[in-house]
């Protein structure tokens, strides 16, 4: 960095000087960065009402397919059995009979102090009948377990306690249980002589691995017999998952009902999703007038903006537009004088329960046509809006060149004020110095007395 020194010959405070004209200089600069900076604001409005748009679009989509409105609630009539609903679930009732949990193959070895075999090879055999053969490091059952566990087929080894022998060593057994439940989970495991396990003395098959079951319409010719290898029966009925924790001897009834007042509260929450959107339009379409004469008027960042304009003008007619020649005000849904956009949830739900056909479909229909249009202006490719934040983005761009060139034209000017200031007062110093050497040598001259002899 140089040092400036102001005016050692002049007397003037340069700096300040320089500084004063590089001030009227930047004017057109500041402005240019100004209006860079408001057009900044403006995008990032834009992308986060785009972004709402593109959540609302999501949304739209659902409520038109019709998901968001077709609430159900899950019932049964025992504890024992538990239903569950995903989506595309449909209303259904429907009695069954629990007759079998699945369980996963149990077998524990008899106790000994270590396993019979040396080497202690095994050979592990699942449902399907493949095998895996595997060789522990040793005979302790603590090396055979470890074993069986890495082998992966399926089996988790347990070494327990199991008291001592006549001689007071410690016995252990394994524990072998299948990883998962089912009739495909069972597996045998057989000694170095092929003998099973299992049919050793003192040992013992405690669980057969074996497939949940059920029954639909028992008892009568329609009678269906259902399997699962566990006790969630995936898909029993569309989009109906229904888990069994007890056997039953009588039928358990479940059932996917319809629920109006879930249905209720998510055509209202989509209804004020919407109609918040419509409002934070208003809001930032404000051009708010100074209470006295002189004041400033400060406009909405939305203010002028025809694109977003049309957007909220689009929206409140896919919302207040008639479907099939009757308003939606009919199920509650209605716009304002002001332009204020409410659902009457009491009403709505009164409609509901009337006809749940009609109010279906004049609900999907005001979704759809809200889908329609935000995805015509929040589509990332040709979107209105997006393309209107794209024109913006380019605005910002080129203002972005255009100042770093009046930076450059700005730091060119300071030094050339700044040589010629340098300039001035080497001069004047020079002229200064001319200055003294002439009066030294004015001063230097004889005098002569001109006074009478």
């Amino acid at each position: 960095m140089g040092i400036a020194l102001d005016g050692l010959v002049s007397g003037l405070k340069t700096s300040e000087l320089i500084d004063a004209l590089m001030d009227v200089q930047a004017i057109p600069r500041n402005l240019m960065s100004a209006k860079s900076d408001d057009k900044k604001f403006i995008i990032t409005q834009l992308q986060t009402l785009n972004t709402s748009l593109q959540d609302l679009a999501a949304k739209a989509k659902k409520a038109a397919s019709g998901e968001s409105i077709a609430q159900l609630s899950a019932a049964s009539s025992s504890e024992a059995v538990k239903v569950a609903l995903r989506s595309g679930a449909s209303a259904v009732t429907a009695d069954i009979v629990v007759d079998r949990l699945a369980q996963k193959h149990t077998v524990v070895t008899a106790a000994s102090t270590q396993w019979p075999d040396s080497p202690p090879t095994l050979t592990l055999e699942n449902a399907a009948g493949e095998r895996v053969e595997v060789t522990a490091d040793s005979s302790s059952m603590a090396d055979i377990a470890r074993a069986i566990n890495k082998a992966g087929a399926g089996i988790s080894a347990t070494v327990v306690s199991a008291g001592t022998d006549a001689d007071g060593n410690p016995l252990q057994r394994l524990q072998l249980i299948a990883t998962e439940s089912g009739a495909d989970g069972s597996f045998r495991v057989l000694r170095a002589n092929g003998d099973d396990v299992a049919t050793a003395p003192g040992a013992a098959v405690v669980a057969t691995g074996s497939d949940a079951q059920v029954r639909l319409w028992a008892g009568t010719a329609a009678e269906q017999v259902i399997t699962s290898s566990k006790n969630t029966f995936t898909d029993l009925f569309t989009g109906v998952d229904v888990t069994v924790s007890a056997v039953s001897t009588e039928p358990v009834t479940v059932s996917a009902a319809a629920d109006d007042a879930a249905s209720t509260k998510a055509a209202a929450e989509f209804i004020k999703q919407v109609a918040s959107l419509l409002t934070r339009i208003d809001n930032g379409s404000k051009a708010t007038v100074g209470a006295t004469a002189g004041e400033t008027t400060t406009l909405g960042v939305f203010t002028g903006d025809s694109t977003i304009r049309a957007l909220r003008q689009s929206l409140a007619d896919a919302i207040q537009h008639p479907i099939d020649g009757t308003s939606p005000s009919s199920i509650g849904i209605s716009i304002d004088r002001y332009g204020v956009l409410t659902i009457d949830e009491t009403k709505f739900a009164a409609a509901l329960a009337d006809d749940p056909t009609a109010v279906t479909t004049m609900f999907t229909g005001i979704a759809e046509r809200v889908q329609q249009t935000t995805e015509t202006y929040s589509d990332k490719y040709d979107g209105l809006l997006t393309a209107r934040i794209t024109g913006q983005q380019s605005e910002v761009d080129s203002l972005g060149k255009q100042l770093e060139r009046w930076d450059l034209r700005l730091e060119q000017r300071r030094a050339t004020l700044e040589r010629t200031y340098a300039r001035m007062e080497t001069m004047l110093s020079q002229m200064q110095s001319q200055s003294s050497y002439l009066t030294s040598q004015l001063s230097s001259l004889p005098s002569y007395d001109t006074g009478s002899k």
